[in-house]
Order: structure tokens, then sequence, then C-alpha cells
């Protein structure tokens, strides 16, 4: 349904556009062989037509809003997974280290890998989180 009237409003934005770029081309040509030289003629009717084009680009990023929020979910997720894939790594680490937590031979380890799991998982579950919001509004 979207793709027909996205389809429906570039379709009808083009026609508009090639309208009036032809007819600024028609004007721009007869007053540019009445005024200027045939050398200047050229020159003119290209900054003529560079409205045109920013009306294109409008057009065009108007359709492709959509694949842009659904492509900006999409990598919110796979970045949550690739930040949940060390969490999963280390938390194995962290549980046979569990028992020199306060003054074993491994604390400083056991600090530092509850660091990196504490932070991966943050920043999975946040991503996550925020594709999840993202995809809601």
């Amino acid at each position: 349904m979207r793709a027909k009237i996205i389809g429906r409003v570039l379709g009808t934005g083009l026609r508009v556009a090639g309208k009036m770029a032809g007819e600024r081309l028609s004007a721009a040509a007869l007053s540019s062989a009445v005024q200027q030289p045939q050398a200047q003629a050229p020159r003119q009717a290209t900054r003529k037509t560079m409205p045109t084009g920013g009306g294109v680009a409008r057009g065009v990023g108007g359709f492709l809003r959509p694949f842009r929020r659904v492509g900006g979910i999409l990598w919110l997720e796979v970045t949550g997974v690739f930040f949940l894939l060390p969490a999963i790594v280390f938390a194995p680490n962290l549980w046979r280290m569990r028992v020199s937590w306060a003054h074993g031979p491994d604390h400083r380890m056991f600090l530092i890998t509850a660091g990196v799991v504490a932070l991966f998982l943050y920043l999975g579950v946040s991503s996550f989180w925020r594709a999840r919001r993202r995809s809601r509004s």
C-alpha cells in the first residue's frame, strides 16, 4: 500500500519537475538568445536546471526514508549481537574466577573480566533497547 502511494507521489513529483525544467529551459534559451552571445547560453541553461535536481533528490530521499528506518533498526540489532558476543565469551571465565573475587590470586583479573562483561552487556542490551524504541515510533 505504501509503495503505491510513494510511487504515485514520486511519479507526480517527477512529472511536475520535468514540466518546470522544460519551462525554465525554454525561457532561459529565449532570454539568453536575446540578451547574451551564444557562448553563454549553455552555461545559463545549466544554472537554471540546478533546483530541479534538488527536487528529484528530495523525492528519492522521501522514497528511501522507510528503508532507512528499517535499516537503522536492523543495524542496532546486529550491533547488539556483536556487543553481546564478548559478554558471552568472558562470562564463563568470570564464573570460574568468582571464588577469588575478594583476595584470591586472580583478584585483579576477576575485576577486569567483570568490568568487560558489564560493559559489553550494557552496550548489547542498550542497543536492542534503542532498536525496540525506534521500531515503536
